[in-house]
This record gives structure tokens, sequence and C-alpha cells, in this order.
């Protein structure tokens, strides 16, 4: 058996019933009380959902935008000419362009957390698939990222806005702010996402929907949120 350190031992004592469910703001203070790093770590949420996502009518994805930001600085590139190039520039982008952006991609700068796309670069764009595509950042207009609006998508990117999609297992993990954040932006954000996650209920999920969430921080111990407690879920 692993041996137990020290800080393990601490932490135990300190959360004493490991089966006990929390409210959003008991379990933020929890994690705060629990935190021994020096760096501002993220609040991170998982939700196990009642689907199988290897059918199409129980994928959860989507996008939501966080009301206080993740405390994160995102990187956007977007494929786009002209005056979309421009306003996209004038939006904060990070890198714009067409044929030179694909080039820039295939030769390895993929260091991006958002690609966005006018409609009229998607055949550019069709031609990273294998390179974008298992990283998560191929534009979709389902998801707002192949869009002729390109400065809101822009600013959206910037301002807050995650994209959340179901694993294999039936979970969805995401980073809802930072530590140094206040309780009640902490709380918005995680109103925010999972409202969206409870709007996204596909049409082929049966039984309860929600079935578990936990919150924690990035080094910290997964606790139970209470799911009666949760509008919608």
């Amino acid at each position: 058996m692993a041996k137990i350190t020290k800080k393990q031992k601490s932490l135990n004592a300190k959360l004493g019933d490991n089966m006990k469910l929390y409210a959003v703001g008991e379990a933020l203070q929890a994690l705060r009380d629990l935190k021994t790093t020096k760096f501002d770590e993220t609040i991170e949420i998982a939700m196990n959902l009642g689907v199988d996502p290897r059918h199409a009518d129980q994928m959860v994805r989507g996008m939501v935008s966080l009301p206080a930001g993740t405390g994160k600085t995102v990187k956007v590139a977007v494929f786009a000419k002209g005056d979309k190039a421009e306003e996209a520039l004038a939006a904060g982008a990070d890198k714009v362009g067409a044929e030179d952006l694909m080039e820039d991609m295939q030769a390895g700068n993929l260091d991006y957390d958002r690609v966005i796309a006018t409609p009229d670069m998607m055949g550019v764009v069709g031609r990273l698939g294998k390179l974008l595509g298992p990283k998560g950042l191929m534009p979709n207009p389902k998801l707002g990222t192949v869009t002729p609006n390109v400065a809101q998508a822009v600013k959206d990117a910037k301002g807050g806005q995650i994209e959340f999609r179901v694993e294999k297992q039936g979970i969805i993990h995401a980073g809802i702010g930072k530590m140094s954040f206040s309780d009640e932006d902490l709380q918005k954000n995680f109103s925010a996402f999972v409202d969206a996650i409870v709007k996204a209920k596909p049409s082929g999920a049966k039984g309860k929907y929600v079935q578990k969430i936990s919150m924690s921080s990035s080094m910290g111990p997964g606790l139970k949120i209470d799911t009666a407690q949760v509008a919608g879920a």
C-alpha cells in the first residue's frame, strides 16, 4: 500500500467526513483553508452526467460565458482576410492570417487556446483538421467559432467564454476561475457553468441527468457538492 504523507494526513484530518456534501460557498471556504501552495490555484468543477457520449443523441457540448472571467490569458488565432482580419486584430486577436497562418500552424506553431474563422476561410482551415482536431481547436459553427462576426467571437474568447465537452465516461471538467477571485465571483461562475450544462441536456439522456458535482483546486482534494442546493441539477 502507498504510504500516506504528512500532508495527506493533515488534509484528511481537516476534511473529516469524506462523504460530506458541501454547499458551494462552504466548499470554496474549505478549499481556501486547505491551500498549501503559493501560486494562484484554479478552482475546478467536475460534473458526472447520466449520458453515454458514444451515442450522438447523448453528446453534451457547447460554450458558456463565465460572468467573472477565467483569470487566464486566452491566446486567439483568427483565419480572416481584408476588413474581417482588421476587425479581429482590433478586437484583440493574437494572430490573424489566411494561408500564411495555416503554414505557420503546419510548422508547429499551435500555441493557441481558441481558433476562429470566417466561413469563407474554412477551405484553408480544413487542411489543418489533423492538427487542430486532436487539440479541440477546430473551428465549429455550432460553437460560434466559424462566424462572420469575428470581432465578437474574439471578445467572447478573451472575456471568459469557455468550451465544454463531455468525456467518454460522462464527465465534464472545467476551470471556473482562480482562488484569488471573490466567493461571489466564483459562485456566479459556478452557477453560469452548471446552468449551461443543464440547458444542454441532450434528447437521449435518460434518468437522472446531473448525477454528481465535485469542486477542487489545482492541488486540493475534490469536495462533493450537494446537488439538491443547485438550481436545475
